[in-house]
C-alpha cells in the first residue's frame, strides 16, 4: 500500500510572537529545574562520583532524542510537534496516543511544581497558607498564557536566564574552589573522586541506579519544538534552538556534577538535600541555602509556566486533527488558544487539589501513571524519525536542514538505550510501580485510539 505524500507546510493559526532568543533560552532553561538542583543528591548517594557517568549516559540519550526531534520539527514544524510526526509516520492512533499521554504527563507534573513552589513561598511567608500560594501561581500563569505568546516567551526568557546564570556562576566558583583560587581556600585536588571507595564505590550497578534517578530530569526539552511553531521562521528557529541547546545542557549537567563530587565527599550527600547548597556552604558563600531556595523557586515556576504552555498547544493540535473536542480550536485575536489553555489549567487545578489532599494515595497513583511516560514519548519520537527520514529524503529533501547524526545507527542505539532503562526500572523495586502504572495508562490510551480507528473504518 503506497503512503500519502507528506503534506505541504501549513500556516499555524496561532500567534507568531516568539523570537529566536526566546526559543534558544527555552531550550537551555527547559530542563534546568528542581530535578537538577535538589534531586541530583539522590543520584550521587547511589552512584558516588560515578554519577558523572550516569548523567553523561542520560544526557547523551536526551541529546539524541532532541536531535531526532529537531530534524523532524525543522522539516515539518507544527504546534503538536512529535504528536504530529507520529501521526504522519504511523497513523492517527500513534498521534492520538502520544499526544494525550504527553498532555496527561504535563498537567500532572504541573501539580508537583505548583505545590513545590508553594511550599517554598509558605516558608518565606508562613502567614499565607500553602493553598493560597498555589492559587496565586495558577492564576498568574494562566493569565500569562492567555495573553499574547510573546508574554510567555518573555517570562520564560528571564526565568531561564536566571537558571542558566546560576549554573554558570556555580561552575565558575566551583572550579576556582577546586584549584584553591578563592580566598581562604586550599586546592582540593581529586582525592574525593578516588577516596571513599573509589570513583565507582557501588560499581556499575550504582551508575545504572544513578541513571534511573536522573534520566527524567532531562524531560522538558521537547517544549522548544512545540513553541517553534509560533515563531516567525519555525523551521530555521527550531534548528538553531536545538543546535545551541543540546551540547550546552550536557555541559551544564555533567560539569556541575563533576564540580560537586570533586569538592565534597560523595558520602556527605543526602537524598532530598541540595548538593548545590552543600557546595556553596563549603566554599563560604553566605546564605547559600536561601540563594538556592530562590533559584529552585524560579525553576519550579518556570517549569509550571512551560508545562501549561506545552499542554495547551498539544491539546490544541489534537483538536486540529480531530483527536480532541473541536471546541478547543477557538483562538483569540492575538493567536492564543484560550479554551485549550483553560482546559489544561482546569485539569491542572484538579491535580493540585489531589496533591494537597491525598499526596500519598490518589495523586501518587497519578504520578506513577506518568512516571515512565517520557520514555514512551521518546521511543515514539525515535520510531517516527526512523520512518519519516527516508520519506523526507525521497519527497522533500530540501526540508532536511538539520539531520540526525549517523542515521539510522544512532537512532537504533537510542531506542536500545530506552529499552534498557525500562528493563532496569522493572528490576528496581522503587521504579517498578512507575513502569507498570505508566504501561497501564498507555494501554488505556491505546485502547481508546484503537476503538476510534475501528469506528472510523466502520463509518467509511
Amino acid at each position: 500500500m503506497s503512503q500519502a505524500p507528506l503534506p505541504e507546510l501549513a500556516e499555524e493559526p496561532l500567534g507568531h510572537g516568539l523570537k529566536q532568543r526566546h526559543l534558544t533560552m527555552l531550550g537551555l532553561g527547559g530542563v534546568i529545574g528542581a530535578g537538577l538542583f535538589v534531586g541530583s543528591g539522590a543520584g550521587i548517594s547511589l552512584a558516588g562520583p560515578g554519577i558523572v557517568l550516569s548523567y553523561l549516559f542520560a544526557g547523551v540519550l536526551a541529546m539524541l532524542v532532541m536531535r531526532m526531534l529537531g530534524e523532524m520539527s525543522a522539516a515539518m514544524p507544527a504546534s503538536g510537534s512529535f504528536s504530529v510526526h507520529a501521526e504522519r509516520a504511523m497513523g492517527r492512533w500513534a498521534g492520538f496516543s502520544v499526544g494525550w499521554l504527553y498532555w496527561f504527563l504535563l498537567v500532572v507534573v504541573l501539580a508537583v511544581e505548583a505545590t513545590g513552589a508553594a511550599k517554598i513561598a509558605n516558608g518565606w511567608v508562613p502567614a499565607v497558607d500553602q493553598w493560597v500560594w498555589v492559587l496565586v501561581f495558577m492564576v498568574v500563569f494562566t493569565a500569562s498564557n492567555l495573553a499574547a505568546v510573546r508574554n510567555f516567551g518573555e517570562f520564560e526568557f528571564w526565568f531561564a536566564a536566571l537558571k542558566v546564570g546560576a549554573i554558570v556562576l556555580f561552575l565558575i566558583l566551583g572550579t576556582l574552589a577546586v584549584f584553591g583560587v578563592l580566598p581562604d581556600t586550599d586546592p582540593i585536588g581529586f582525592a574525593n573522586l578516588t577516596g571513599q571507595g573509589g570513583f565507582l564505590p557501588n560499581g556499575w550497578e550504582g551508575v545504572i541506579s544513578g541513571v534511573l534517578a536522573v534520566v527524567f530530569a532531562f524531560g522538558g526539552l521537547e517544549v522548544v519544538t512545540i513553541a517553534a511553531a509560533e515563531s516567525d521562521d519555525p523551521a530555521r528557529s527550531v534548528a538553531r534552538a536545538v543546535r545551541s541547546a543540546v551540547w550546552r545542557i550536557l555541559f551544564f549537567y555533567v560539569g556541575s556534577m563533576l564540580v560537586i563530587v570533586t569538592l565534597l565527599p560523595w558520602t556527605s550527600m543526602k537524598p532530598g538535600q541540595s548538593p548545590y547548597v552543600a557546595v556553596l556552604d563549603s566554599i563560604g558563600i553566605p546564605a547559600a541555602g536561601q540563594i538556592m531556595n530562590v533559584v529552585v523557586f524560579v525553576a519550579l515556576l518556570s517549569a509550571l509556566n512551560a508545562n501549561l504552555y506545552g499542554s495547551s498547544r498539544m491539546v490544541f493540535s489534537l483538536a486540529e486533527r480531530g483527536e480532541a473536542p473541536k471546541a478547543l480550536l477557538a483562538v483569540s485575536p492575538g493567536g492564543v488558544p484560550r479554551r485549550a489553555v483553560f482546559a489544561s489549567v482546569a485539569f491542572g487545578f484538579v491535580s493540585v487539589v489531589l496533591n494537597l489532599l491525598w499526596p500519598d494515595t490518589i495523586f501518587l497513583y497519578m504520578l506513577n501513571a506518568v512516571g515512565a511516560v517520557l520514555l514512551f514519548v521518546w521511543a515514539l519520537i525515535a520510531v517516527s524519525q526512523l520512518r519519516l527520514r527516508r520519506r523526507i529524503e525521497r519527497e522533500t529533501p530540501e526540508r532536511l536542514t538539520l539531520k540526525m547524526w549517523a542515521f539510522p545507527y544512532l537512532t537504533w542505539a537510542a531506542l536500545a538505550g530506552m529499552a534498557a532503562v525500562l528493563v532496569l526500572m522493572l528490576t528496581d523495586a522503587d521504579a517498578r510501580p512507575q513502569v507498570l502504572w505508566s504501561a497501564g495508562a498507555a494501554a488505556v490510551v491505546l485502547a481508546v485510539a484503537g476503538l476510534r480507528e475501528l469506528r472510523a473504518r466502520r463509518a467509511a
